[in-house]
């Protein structure tokens, strides 16, 4: 297994997740949130159905979250004027100062996976990983392509 790339990327996914979901707790938040808020503060106005095709996770799942998150005062629901049963949702100001903090978190996160990497083996990492999403992508039918652009 160690010379299988899916593996070795599954595991560094993995193990990416677990180290952010470490340093976020720090912040009152959990990695899965931390994702929720980073897409709401990418693309605002998602409906729940969008988030969970994003986090690829169960709509029920990502509703539970967005529970916590608004009861915590980070996210907000507004009424969908195209439908009034979806709600668009939004980060708060109290959630854009706490992004801030986790930016800084996220710096050190990759300063820490980062050790011992020159300037050109980082960047060169990015782009070998960026053909490699592009690989992965090309072939995906469109809906998956929007769920994840």
């Amino acid at each position: 297994m160690q010379d299988n790339i899916a593996f070795i990327a599954a595991d560094v996914g993995r193990l990416f997740r677990k180290r952010f979901d470490i340093a976020a707790r720090r912040f009152g938040v959990t990695g899965p949130q931390w994702r929720v808020l980073v897409a709401l503060t990418r693309t605002p106005g998602l409906n729940q159905v969008a988030l969970a095709a994003w986090l690829e996770v169960e709509t029920i799942t990502t509703g539970r979250m967005i529970d916590r998150l608004e009861k915590a005062g980070l996210v907000e629901r507004q009424s969908d004027p195209a439908d009034r049963r979806a709600w668009l949702l939004y980060v708060t100001p109290a959630a854009g100062l706490l992004m801030d903090r986790l930016r800084g978190c996220a710096d050190e996160v990759f300063a820490e996976v980062l050790h011992g990497f020159s300037e050109a083996e980082h960047t060169q990492l990015l782009d070998l990983l960026g053909r490699l999403r592009s690989n992965l992508s090309d072939d995906l039918p469109l809906e998956g392509k929007q769920a994840h652009g």
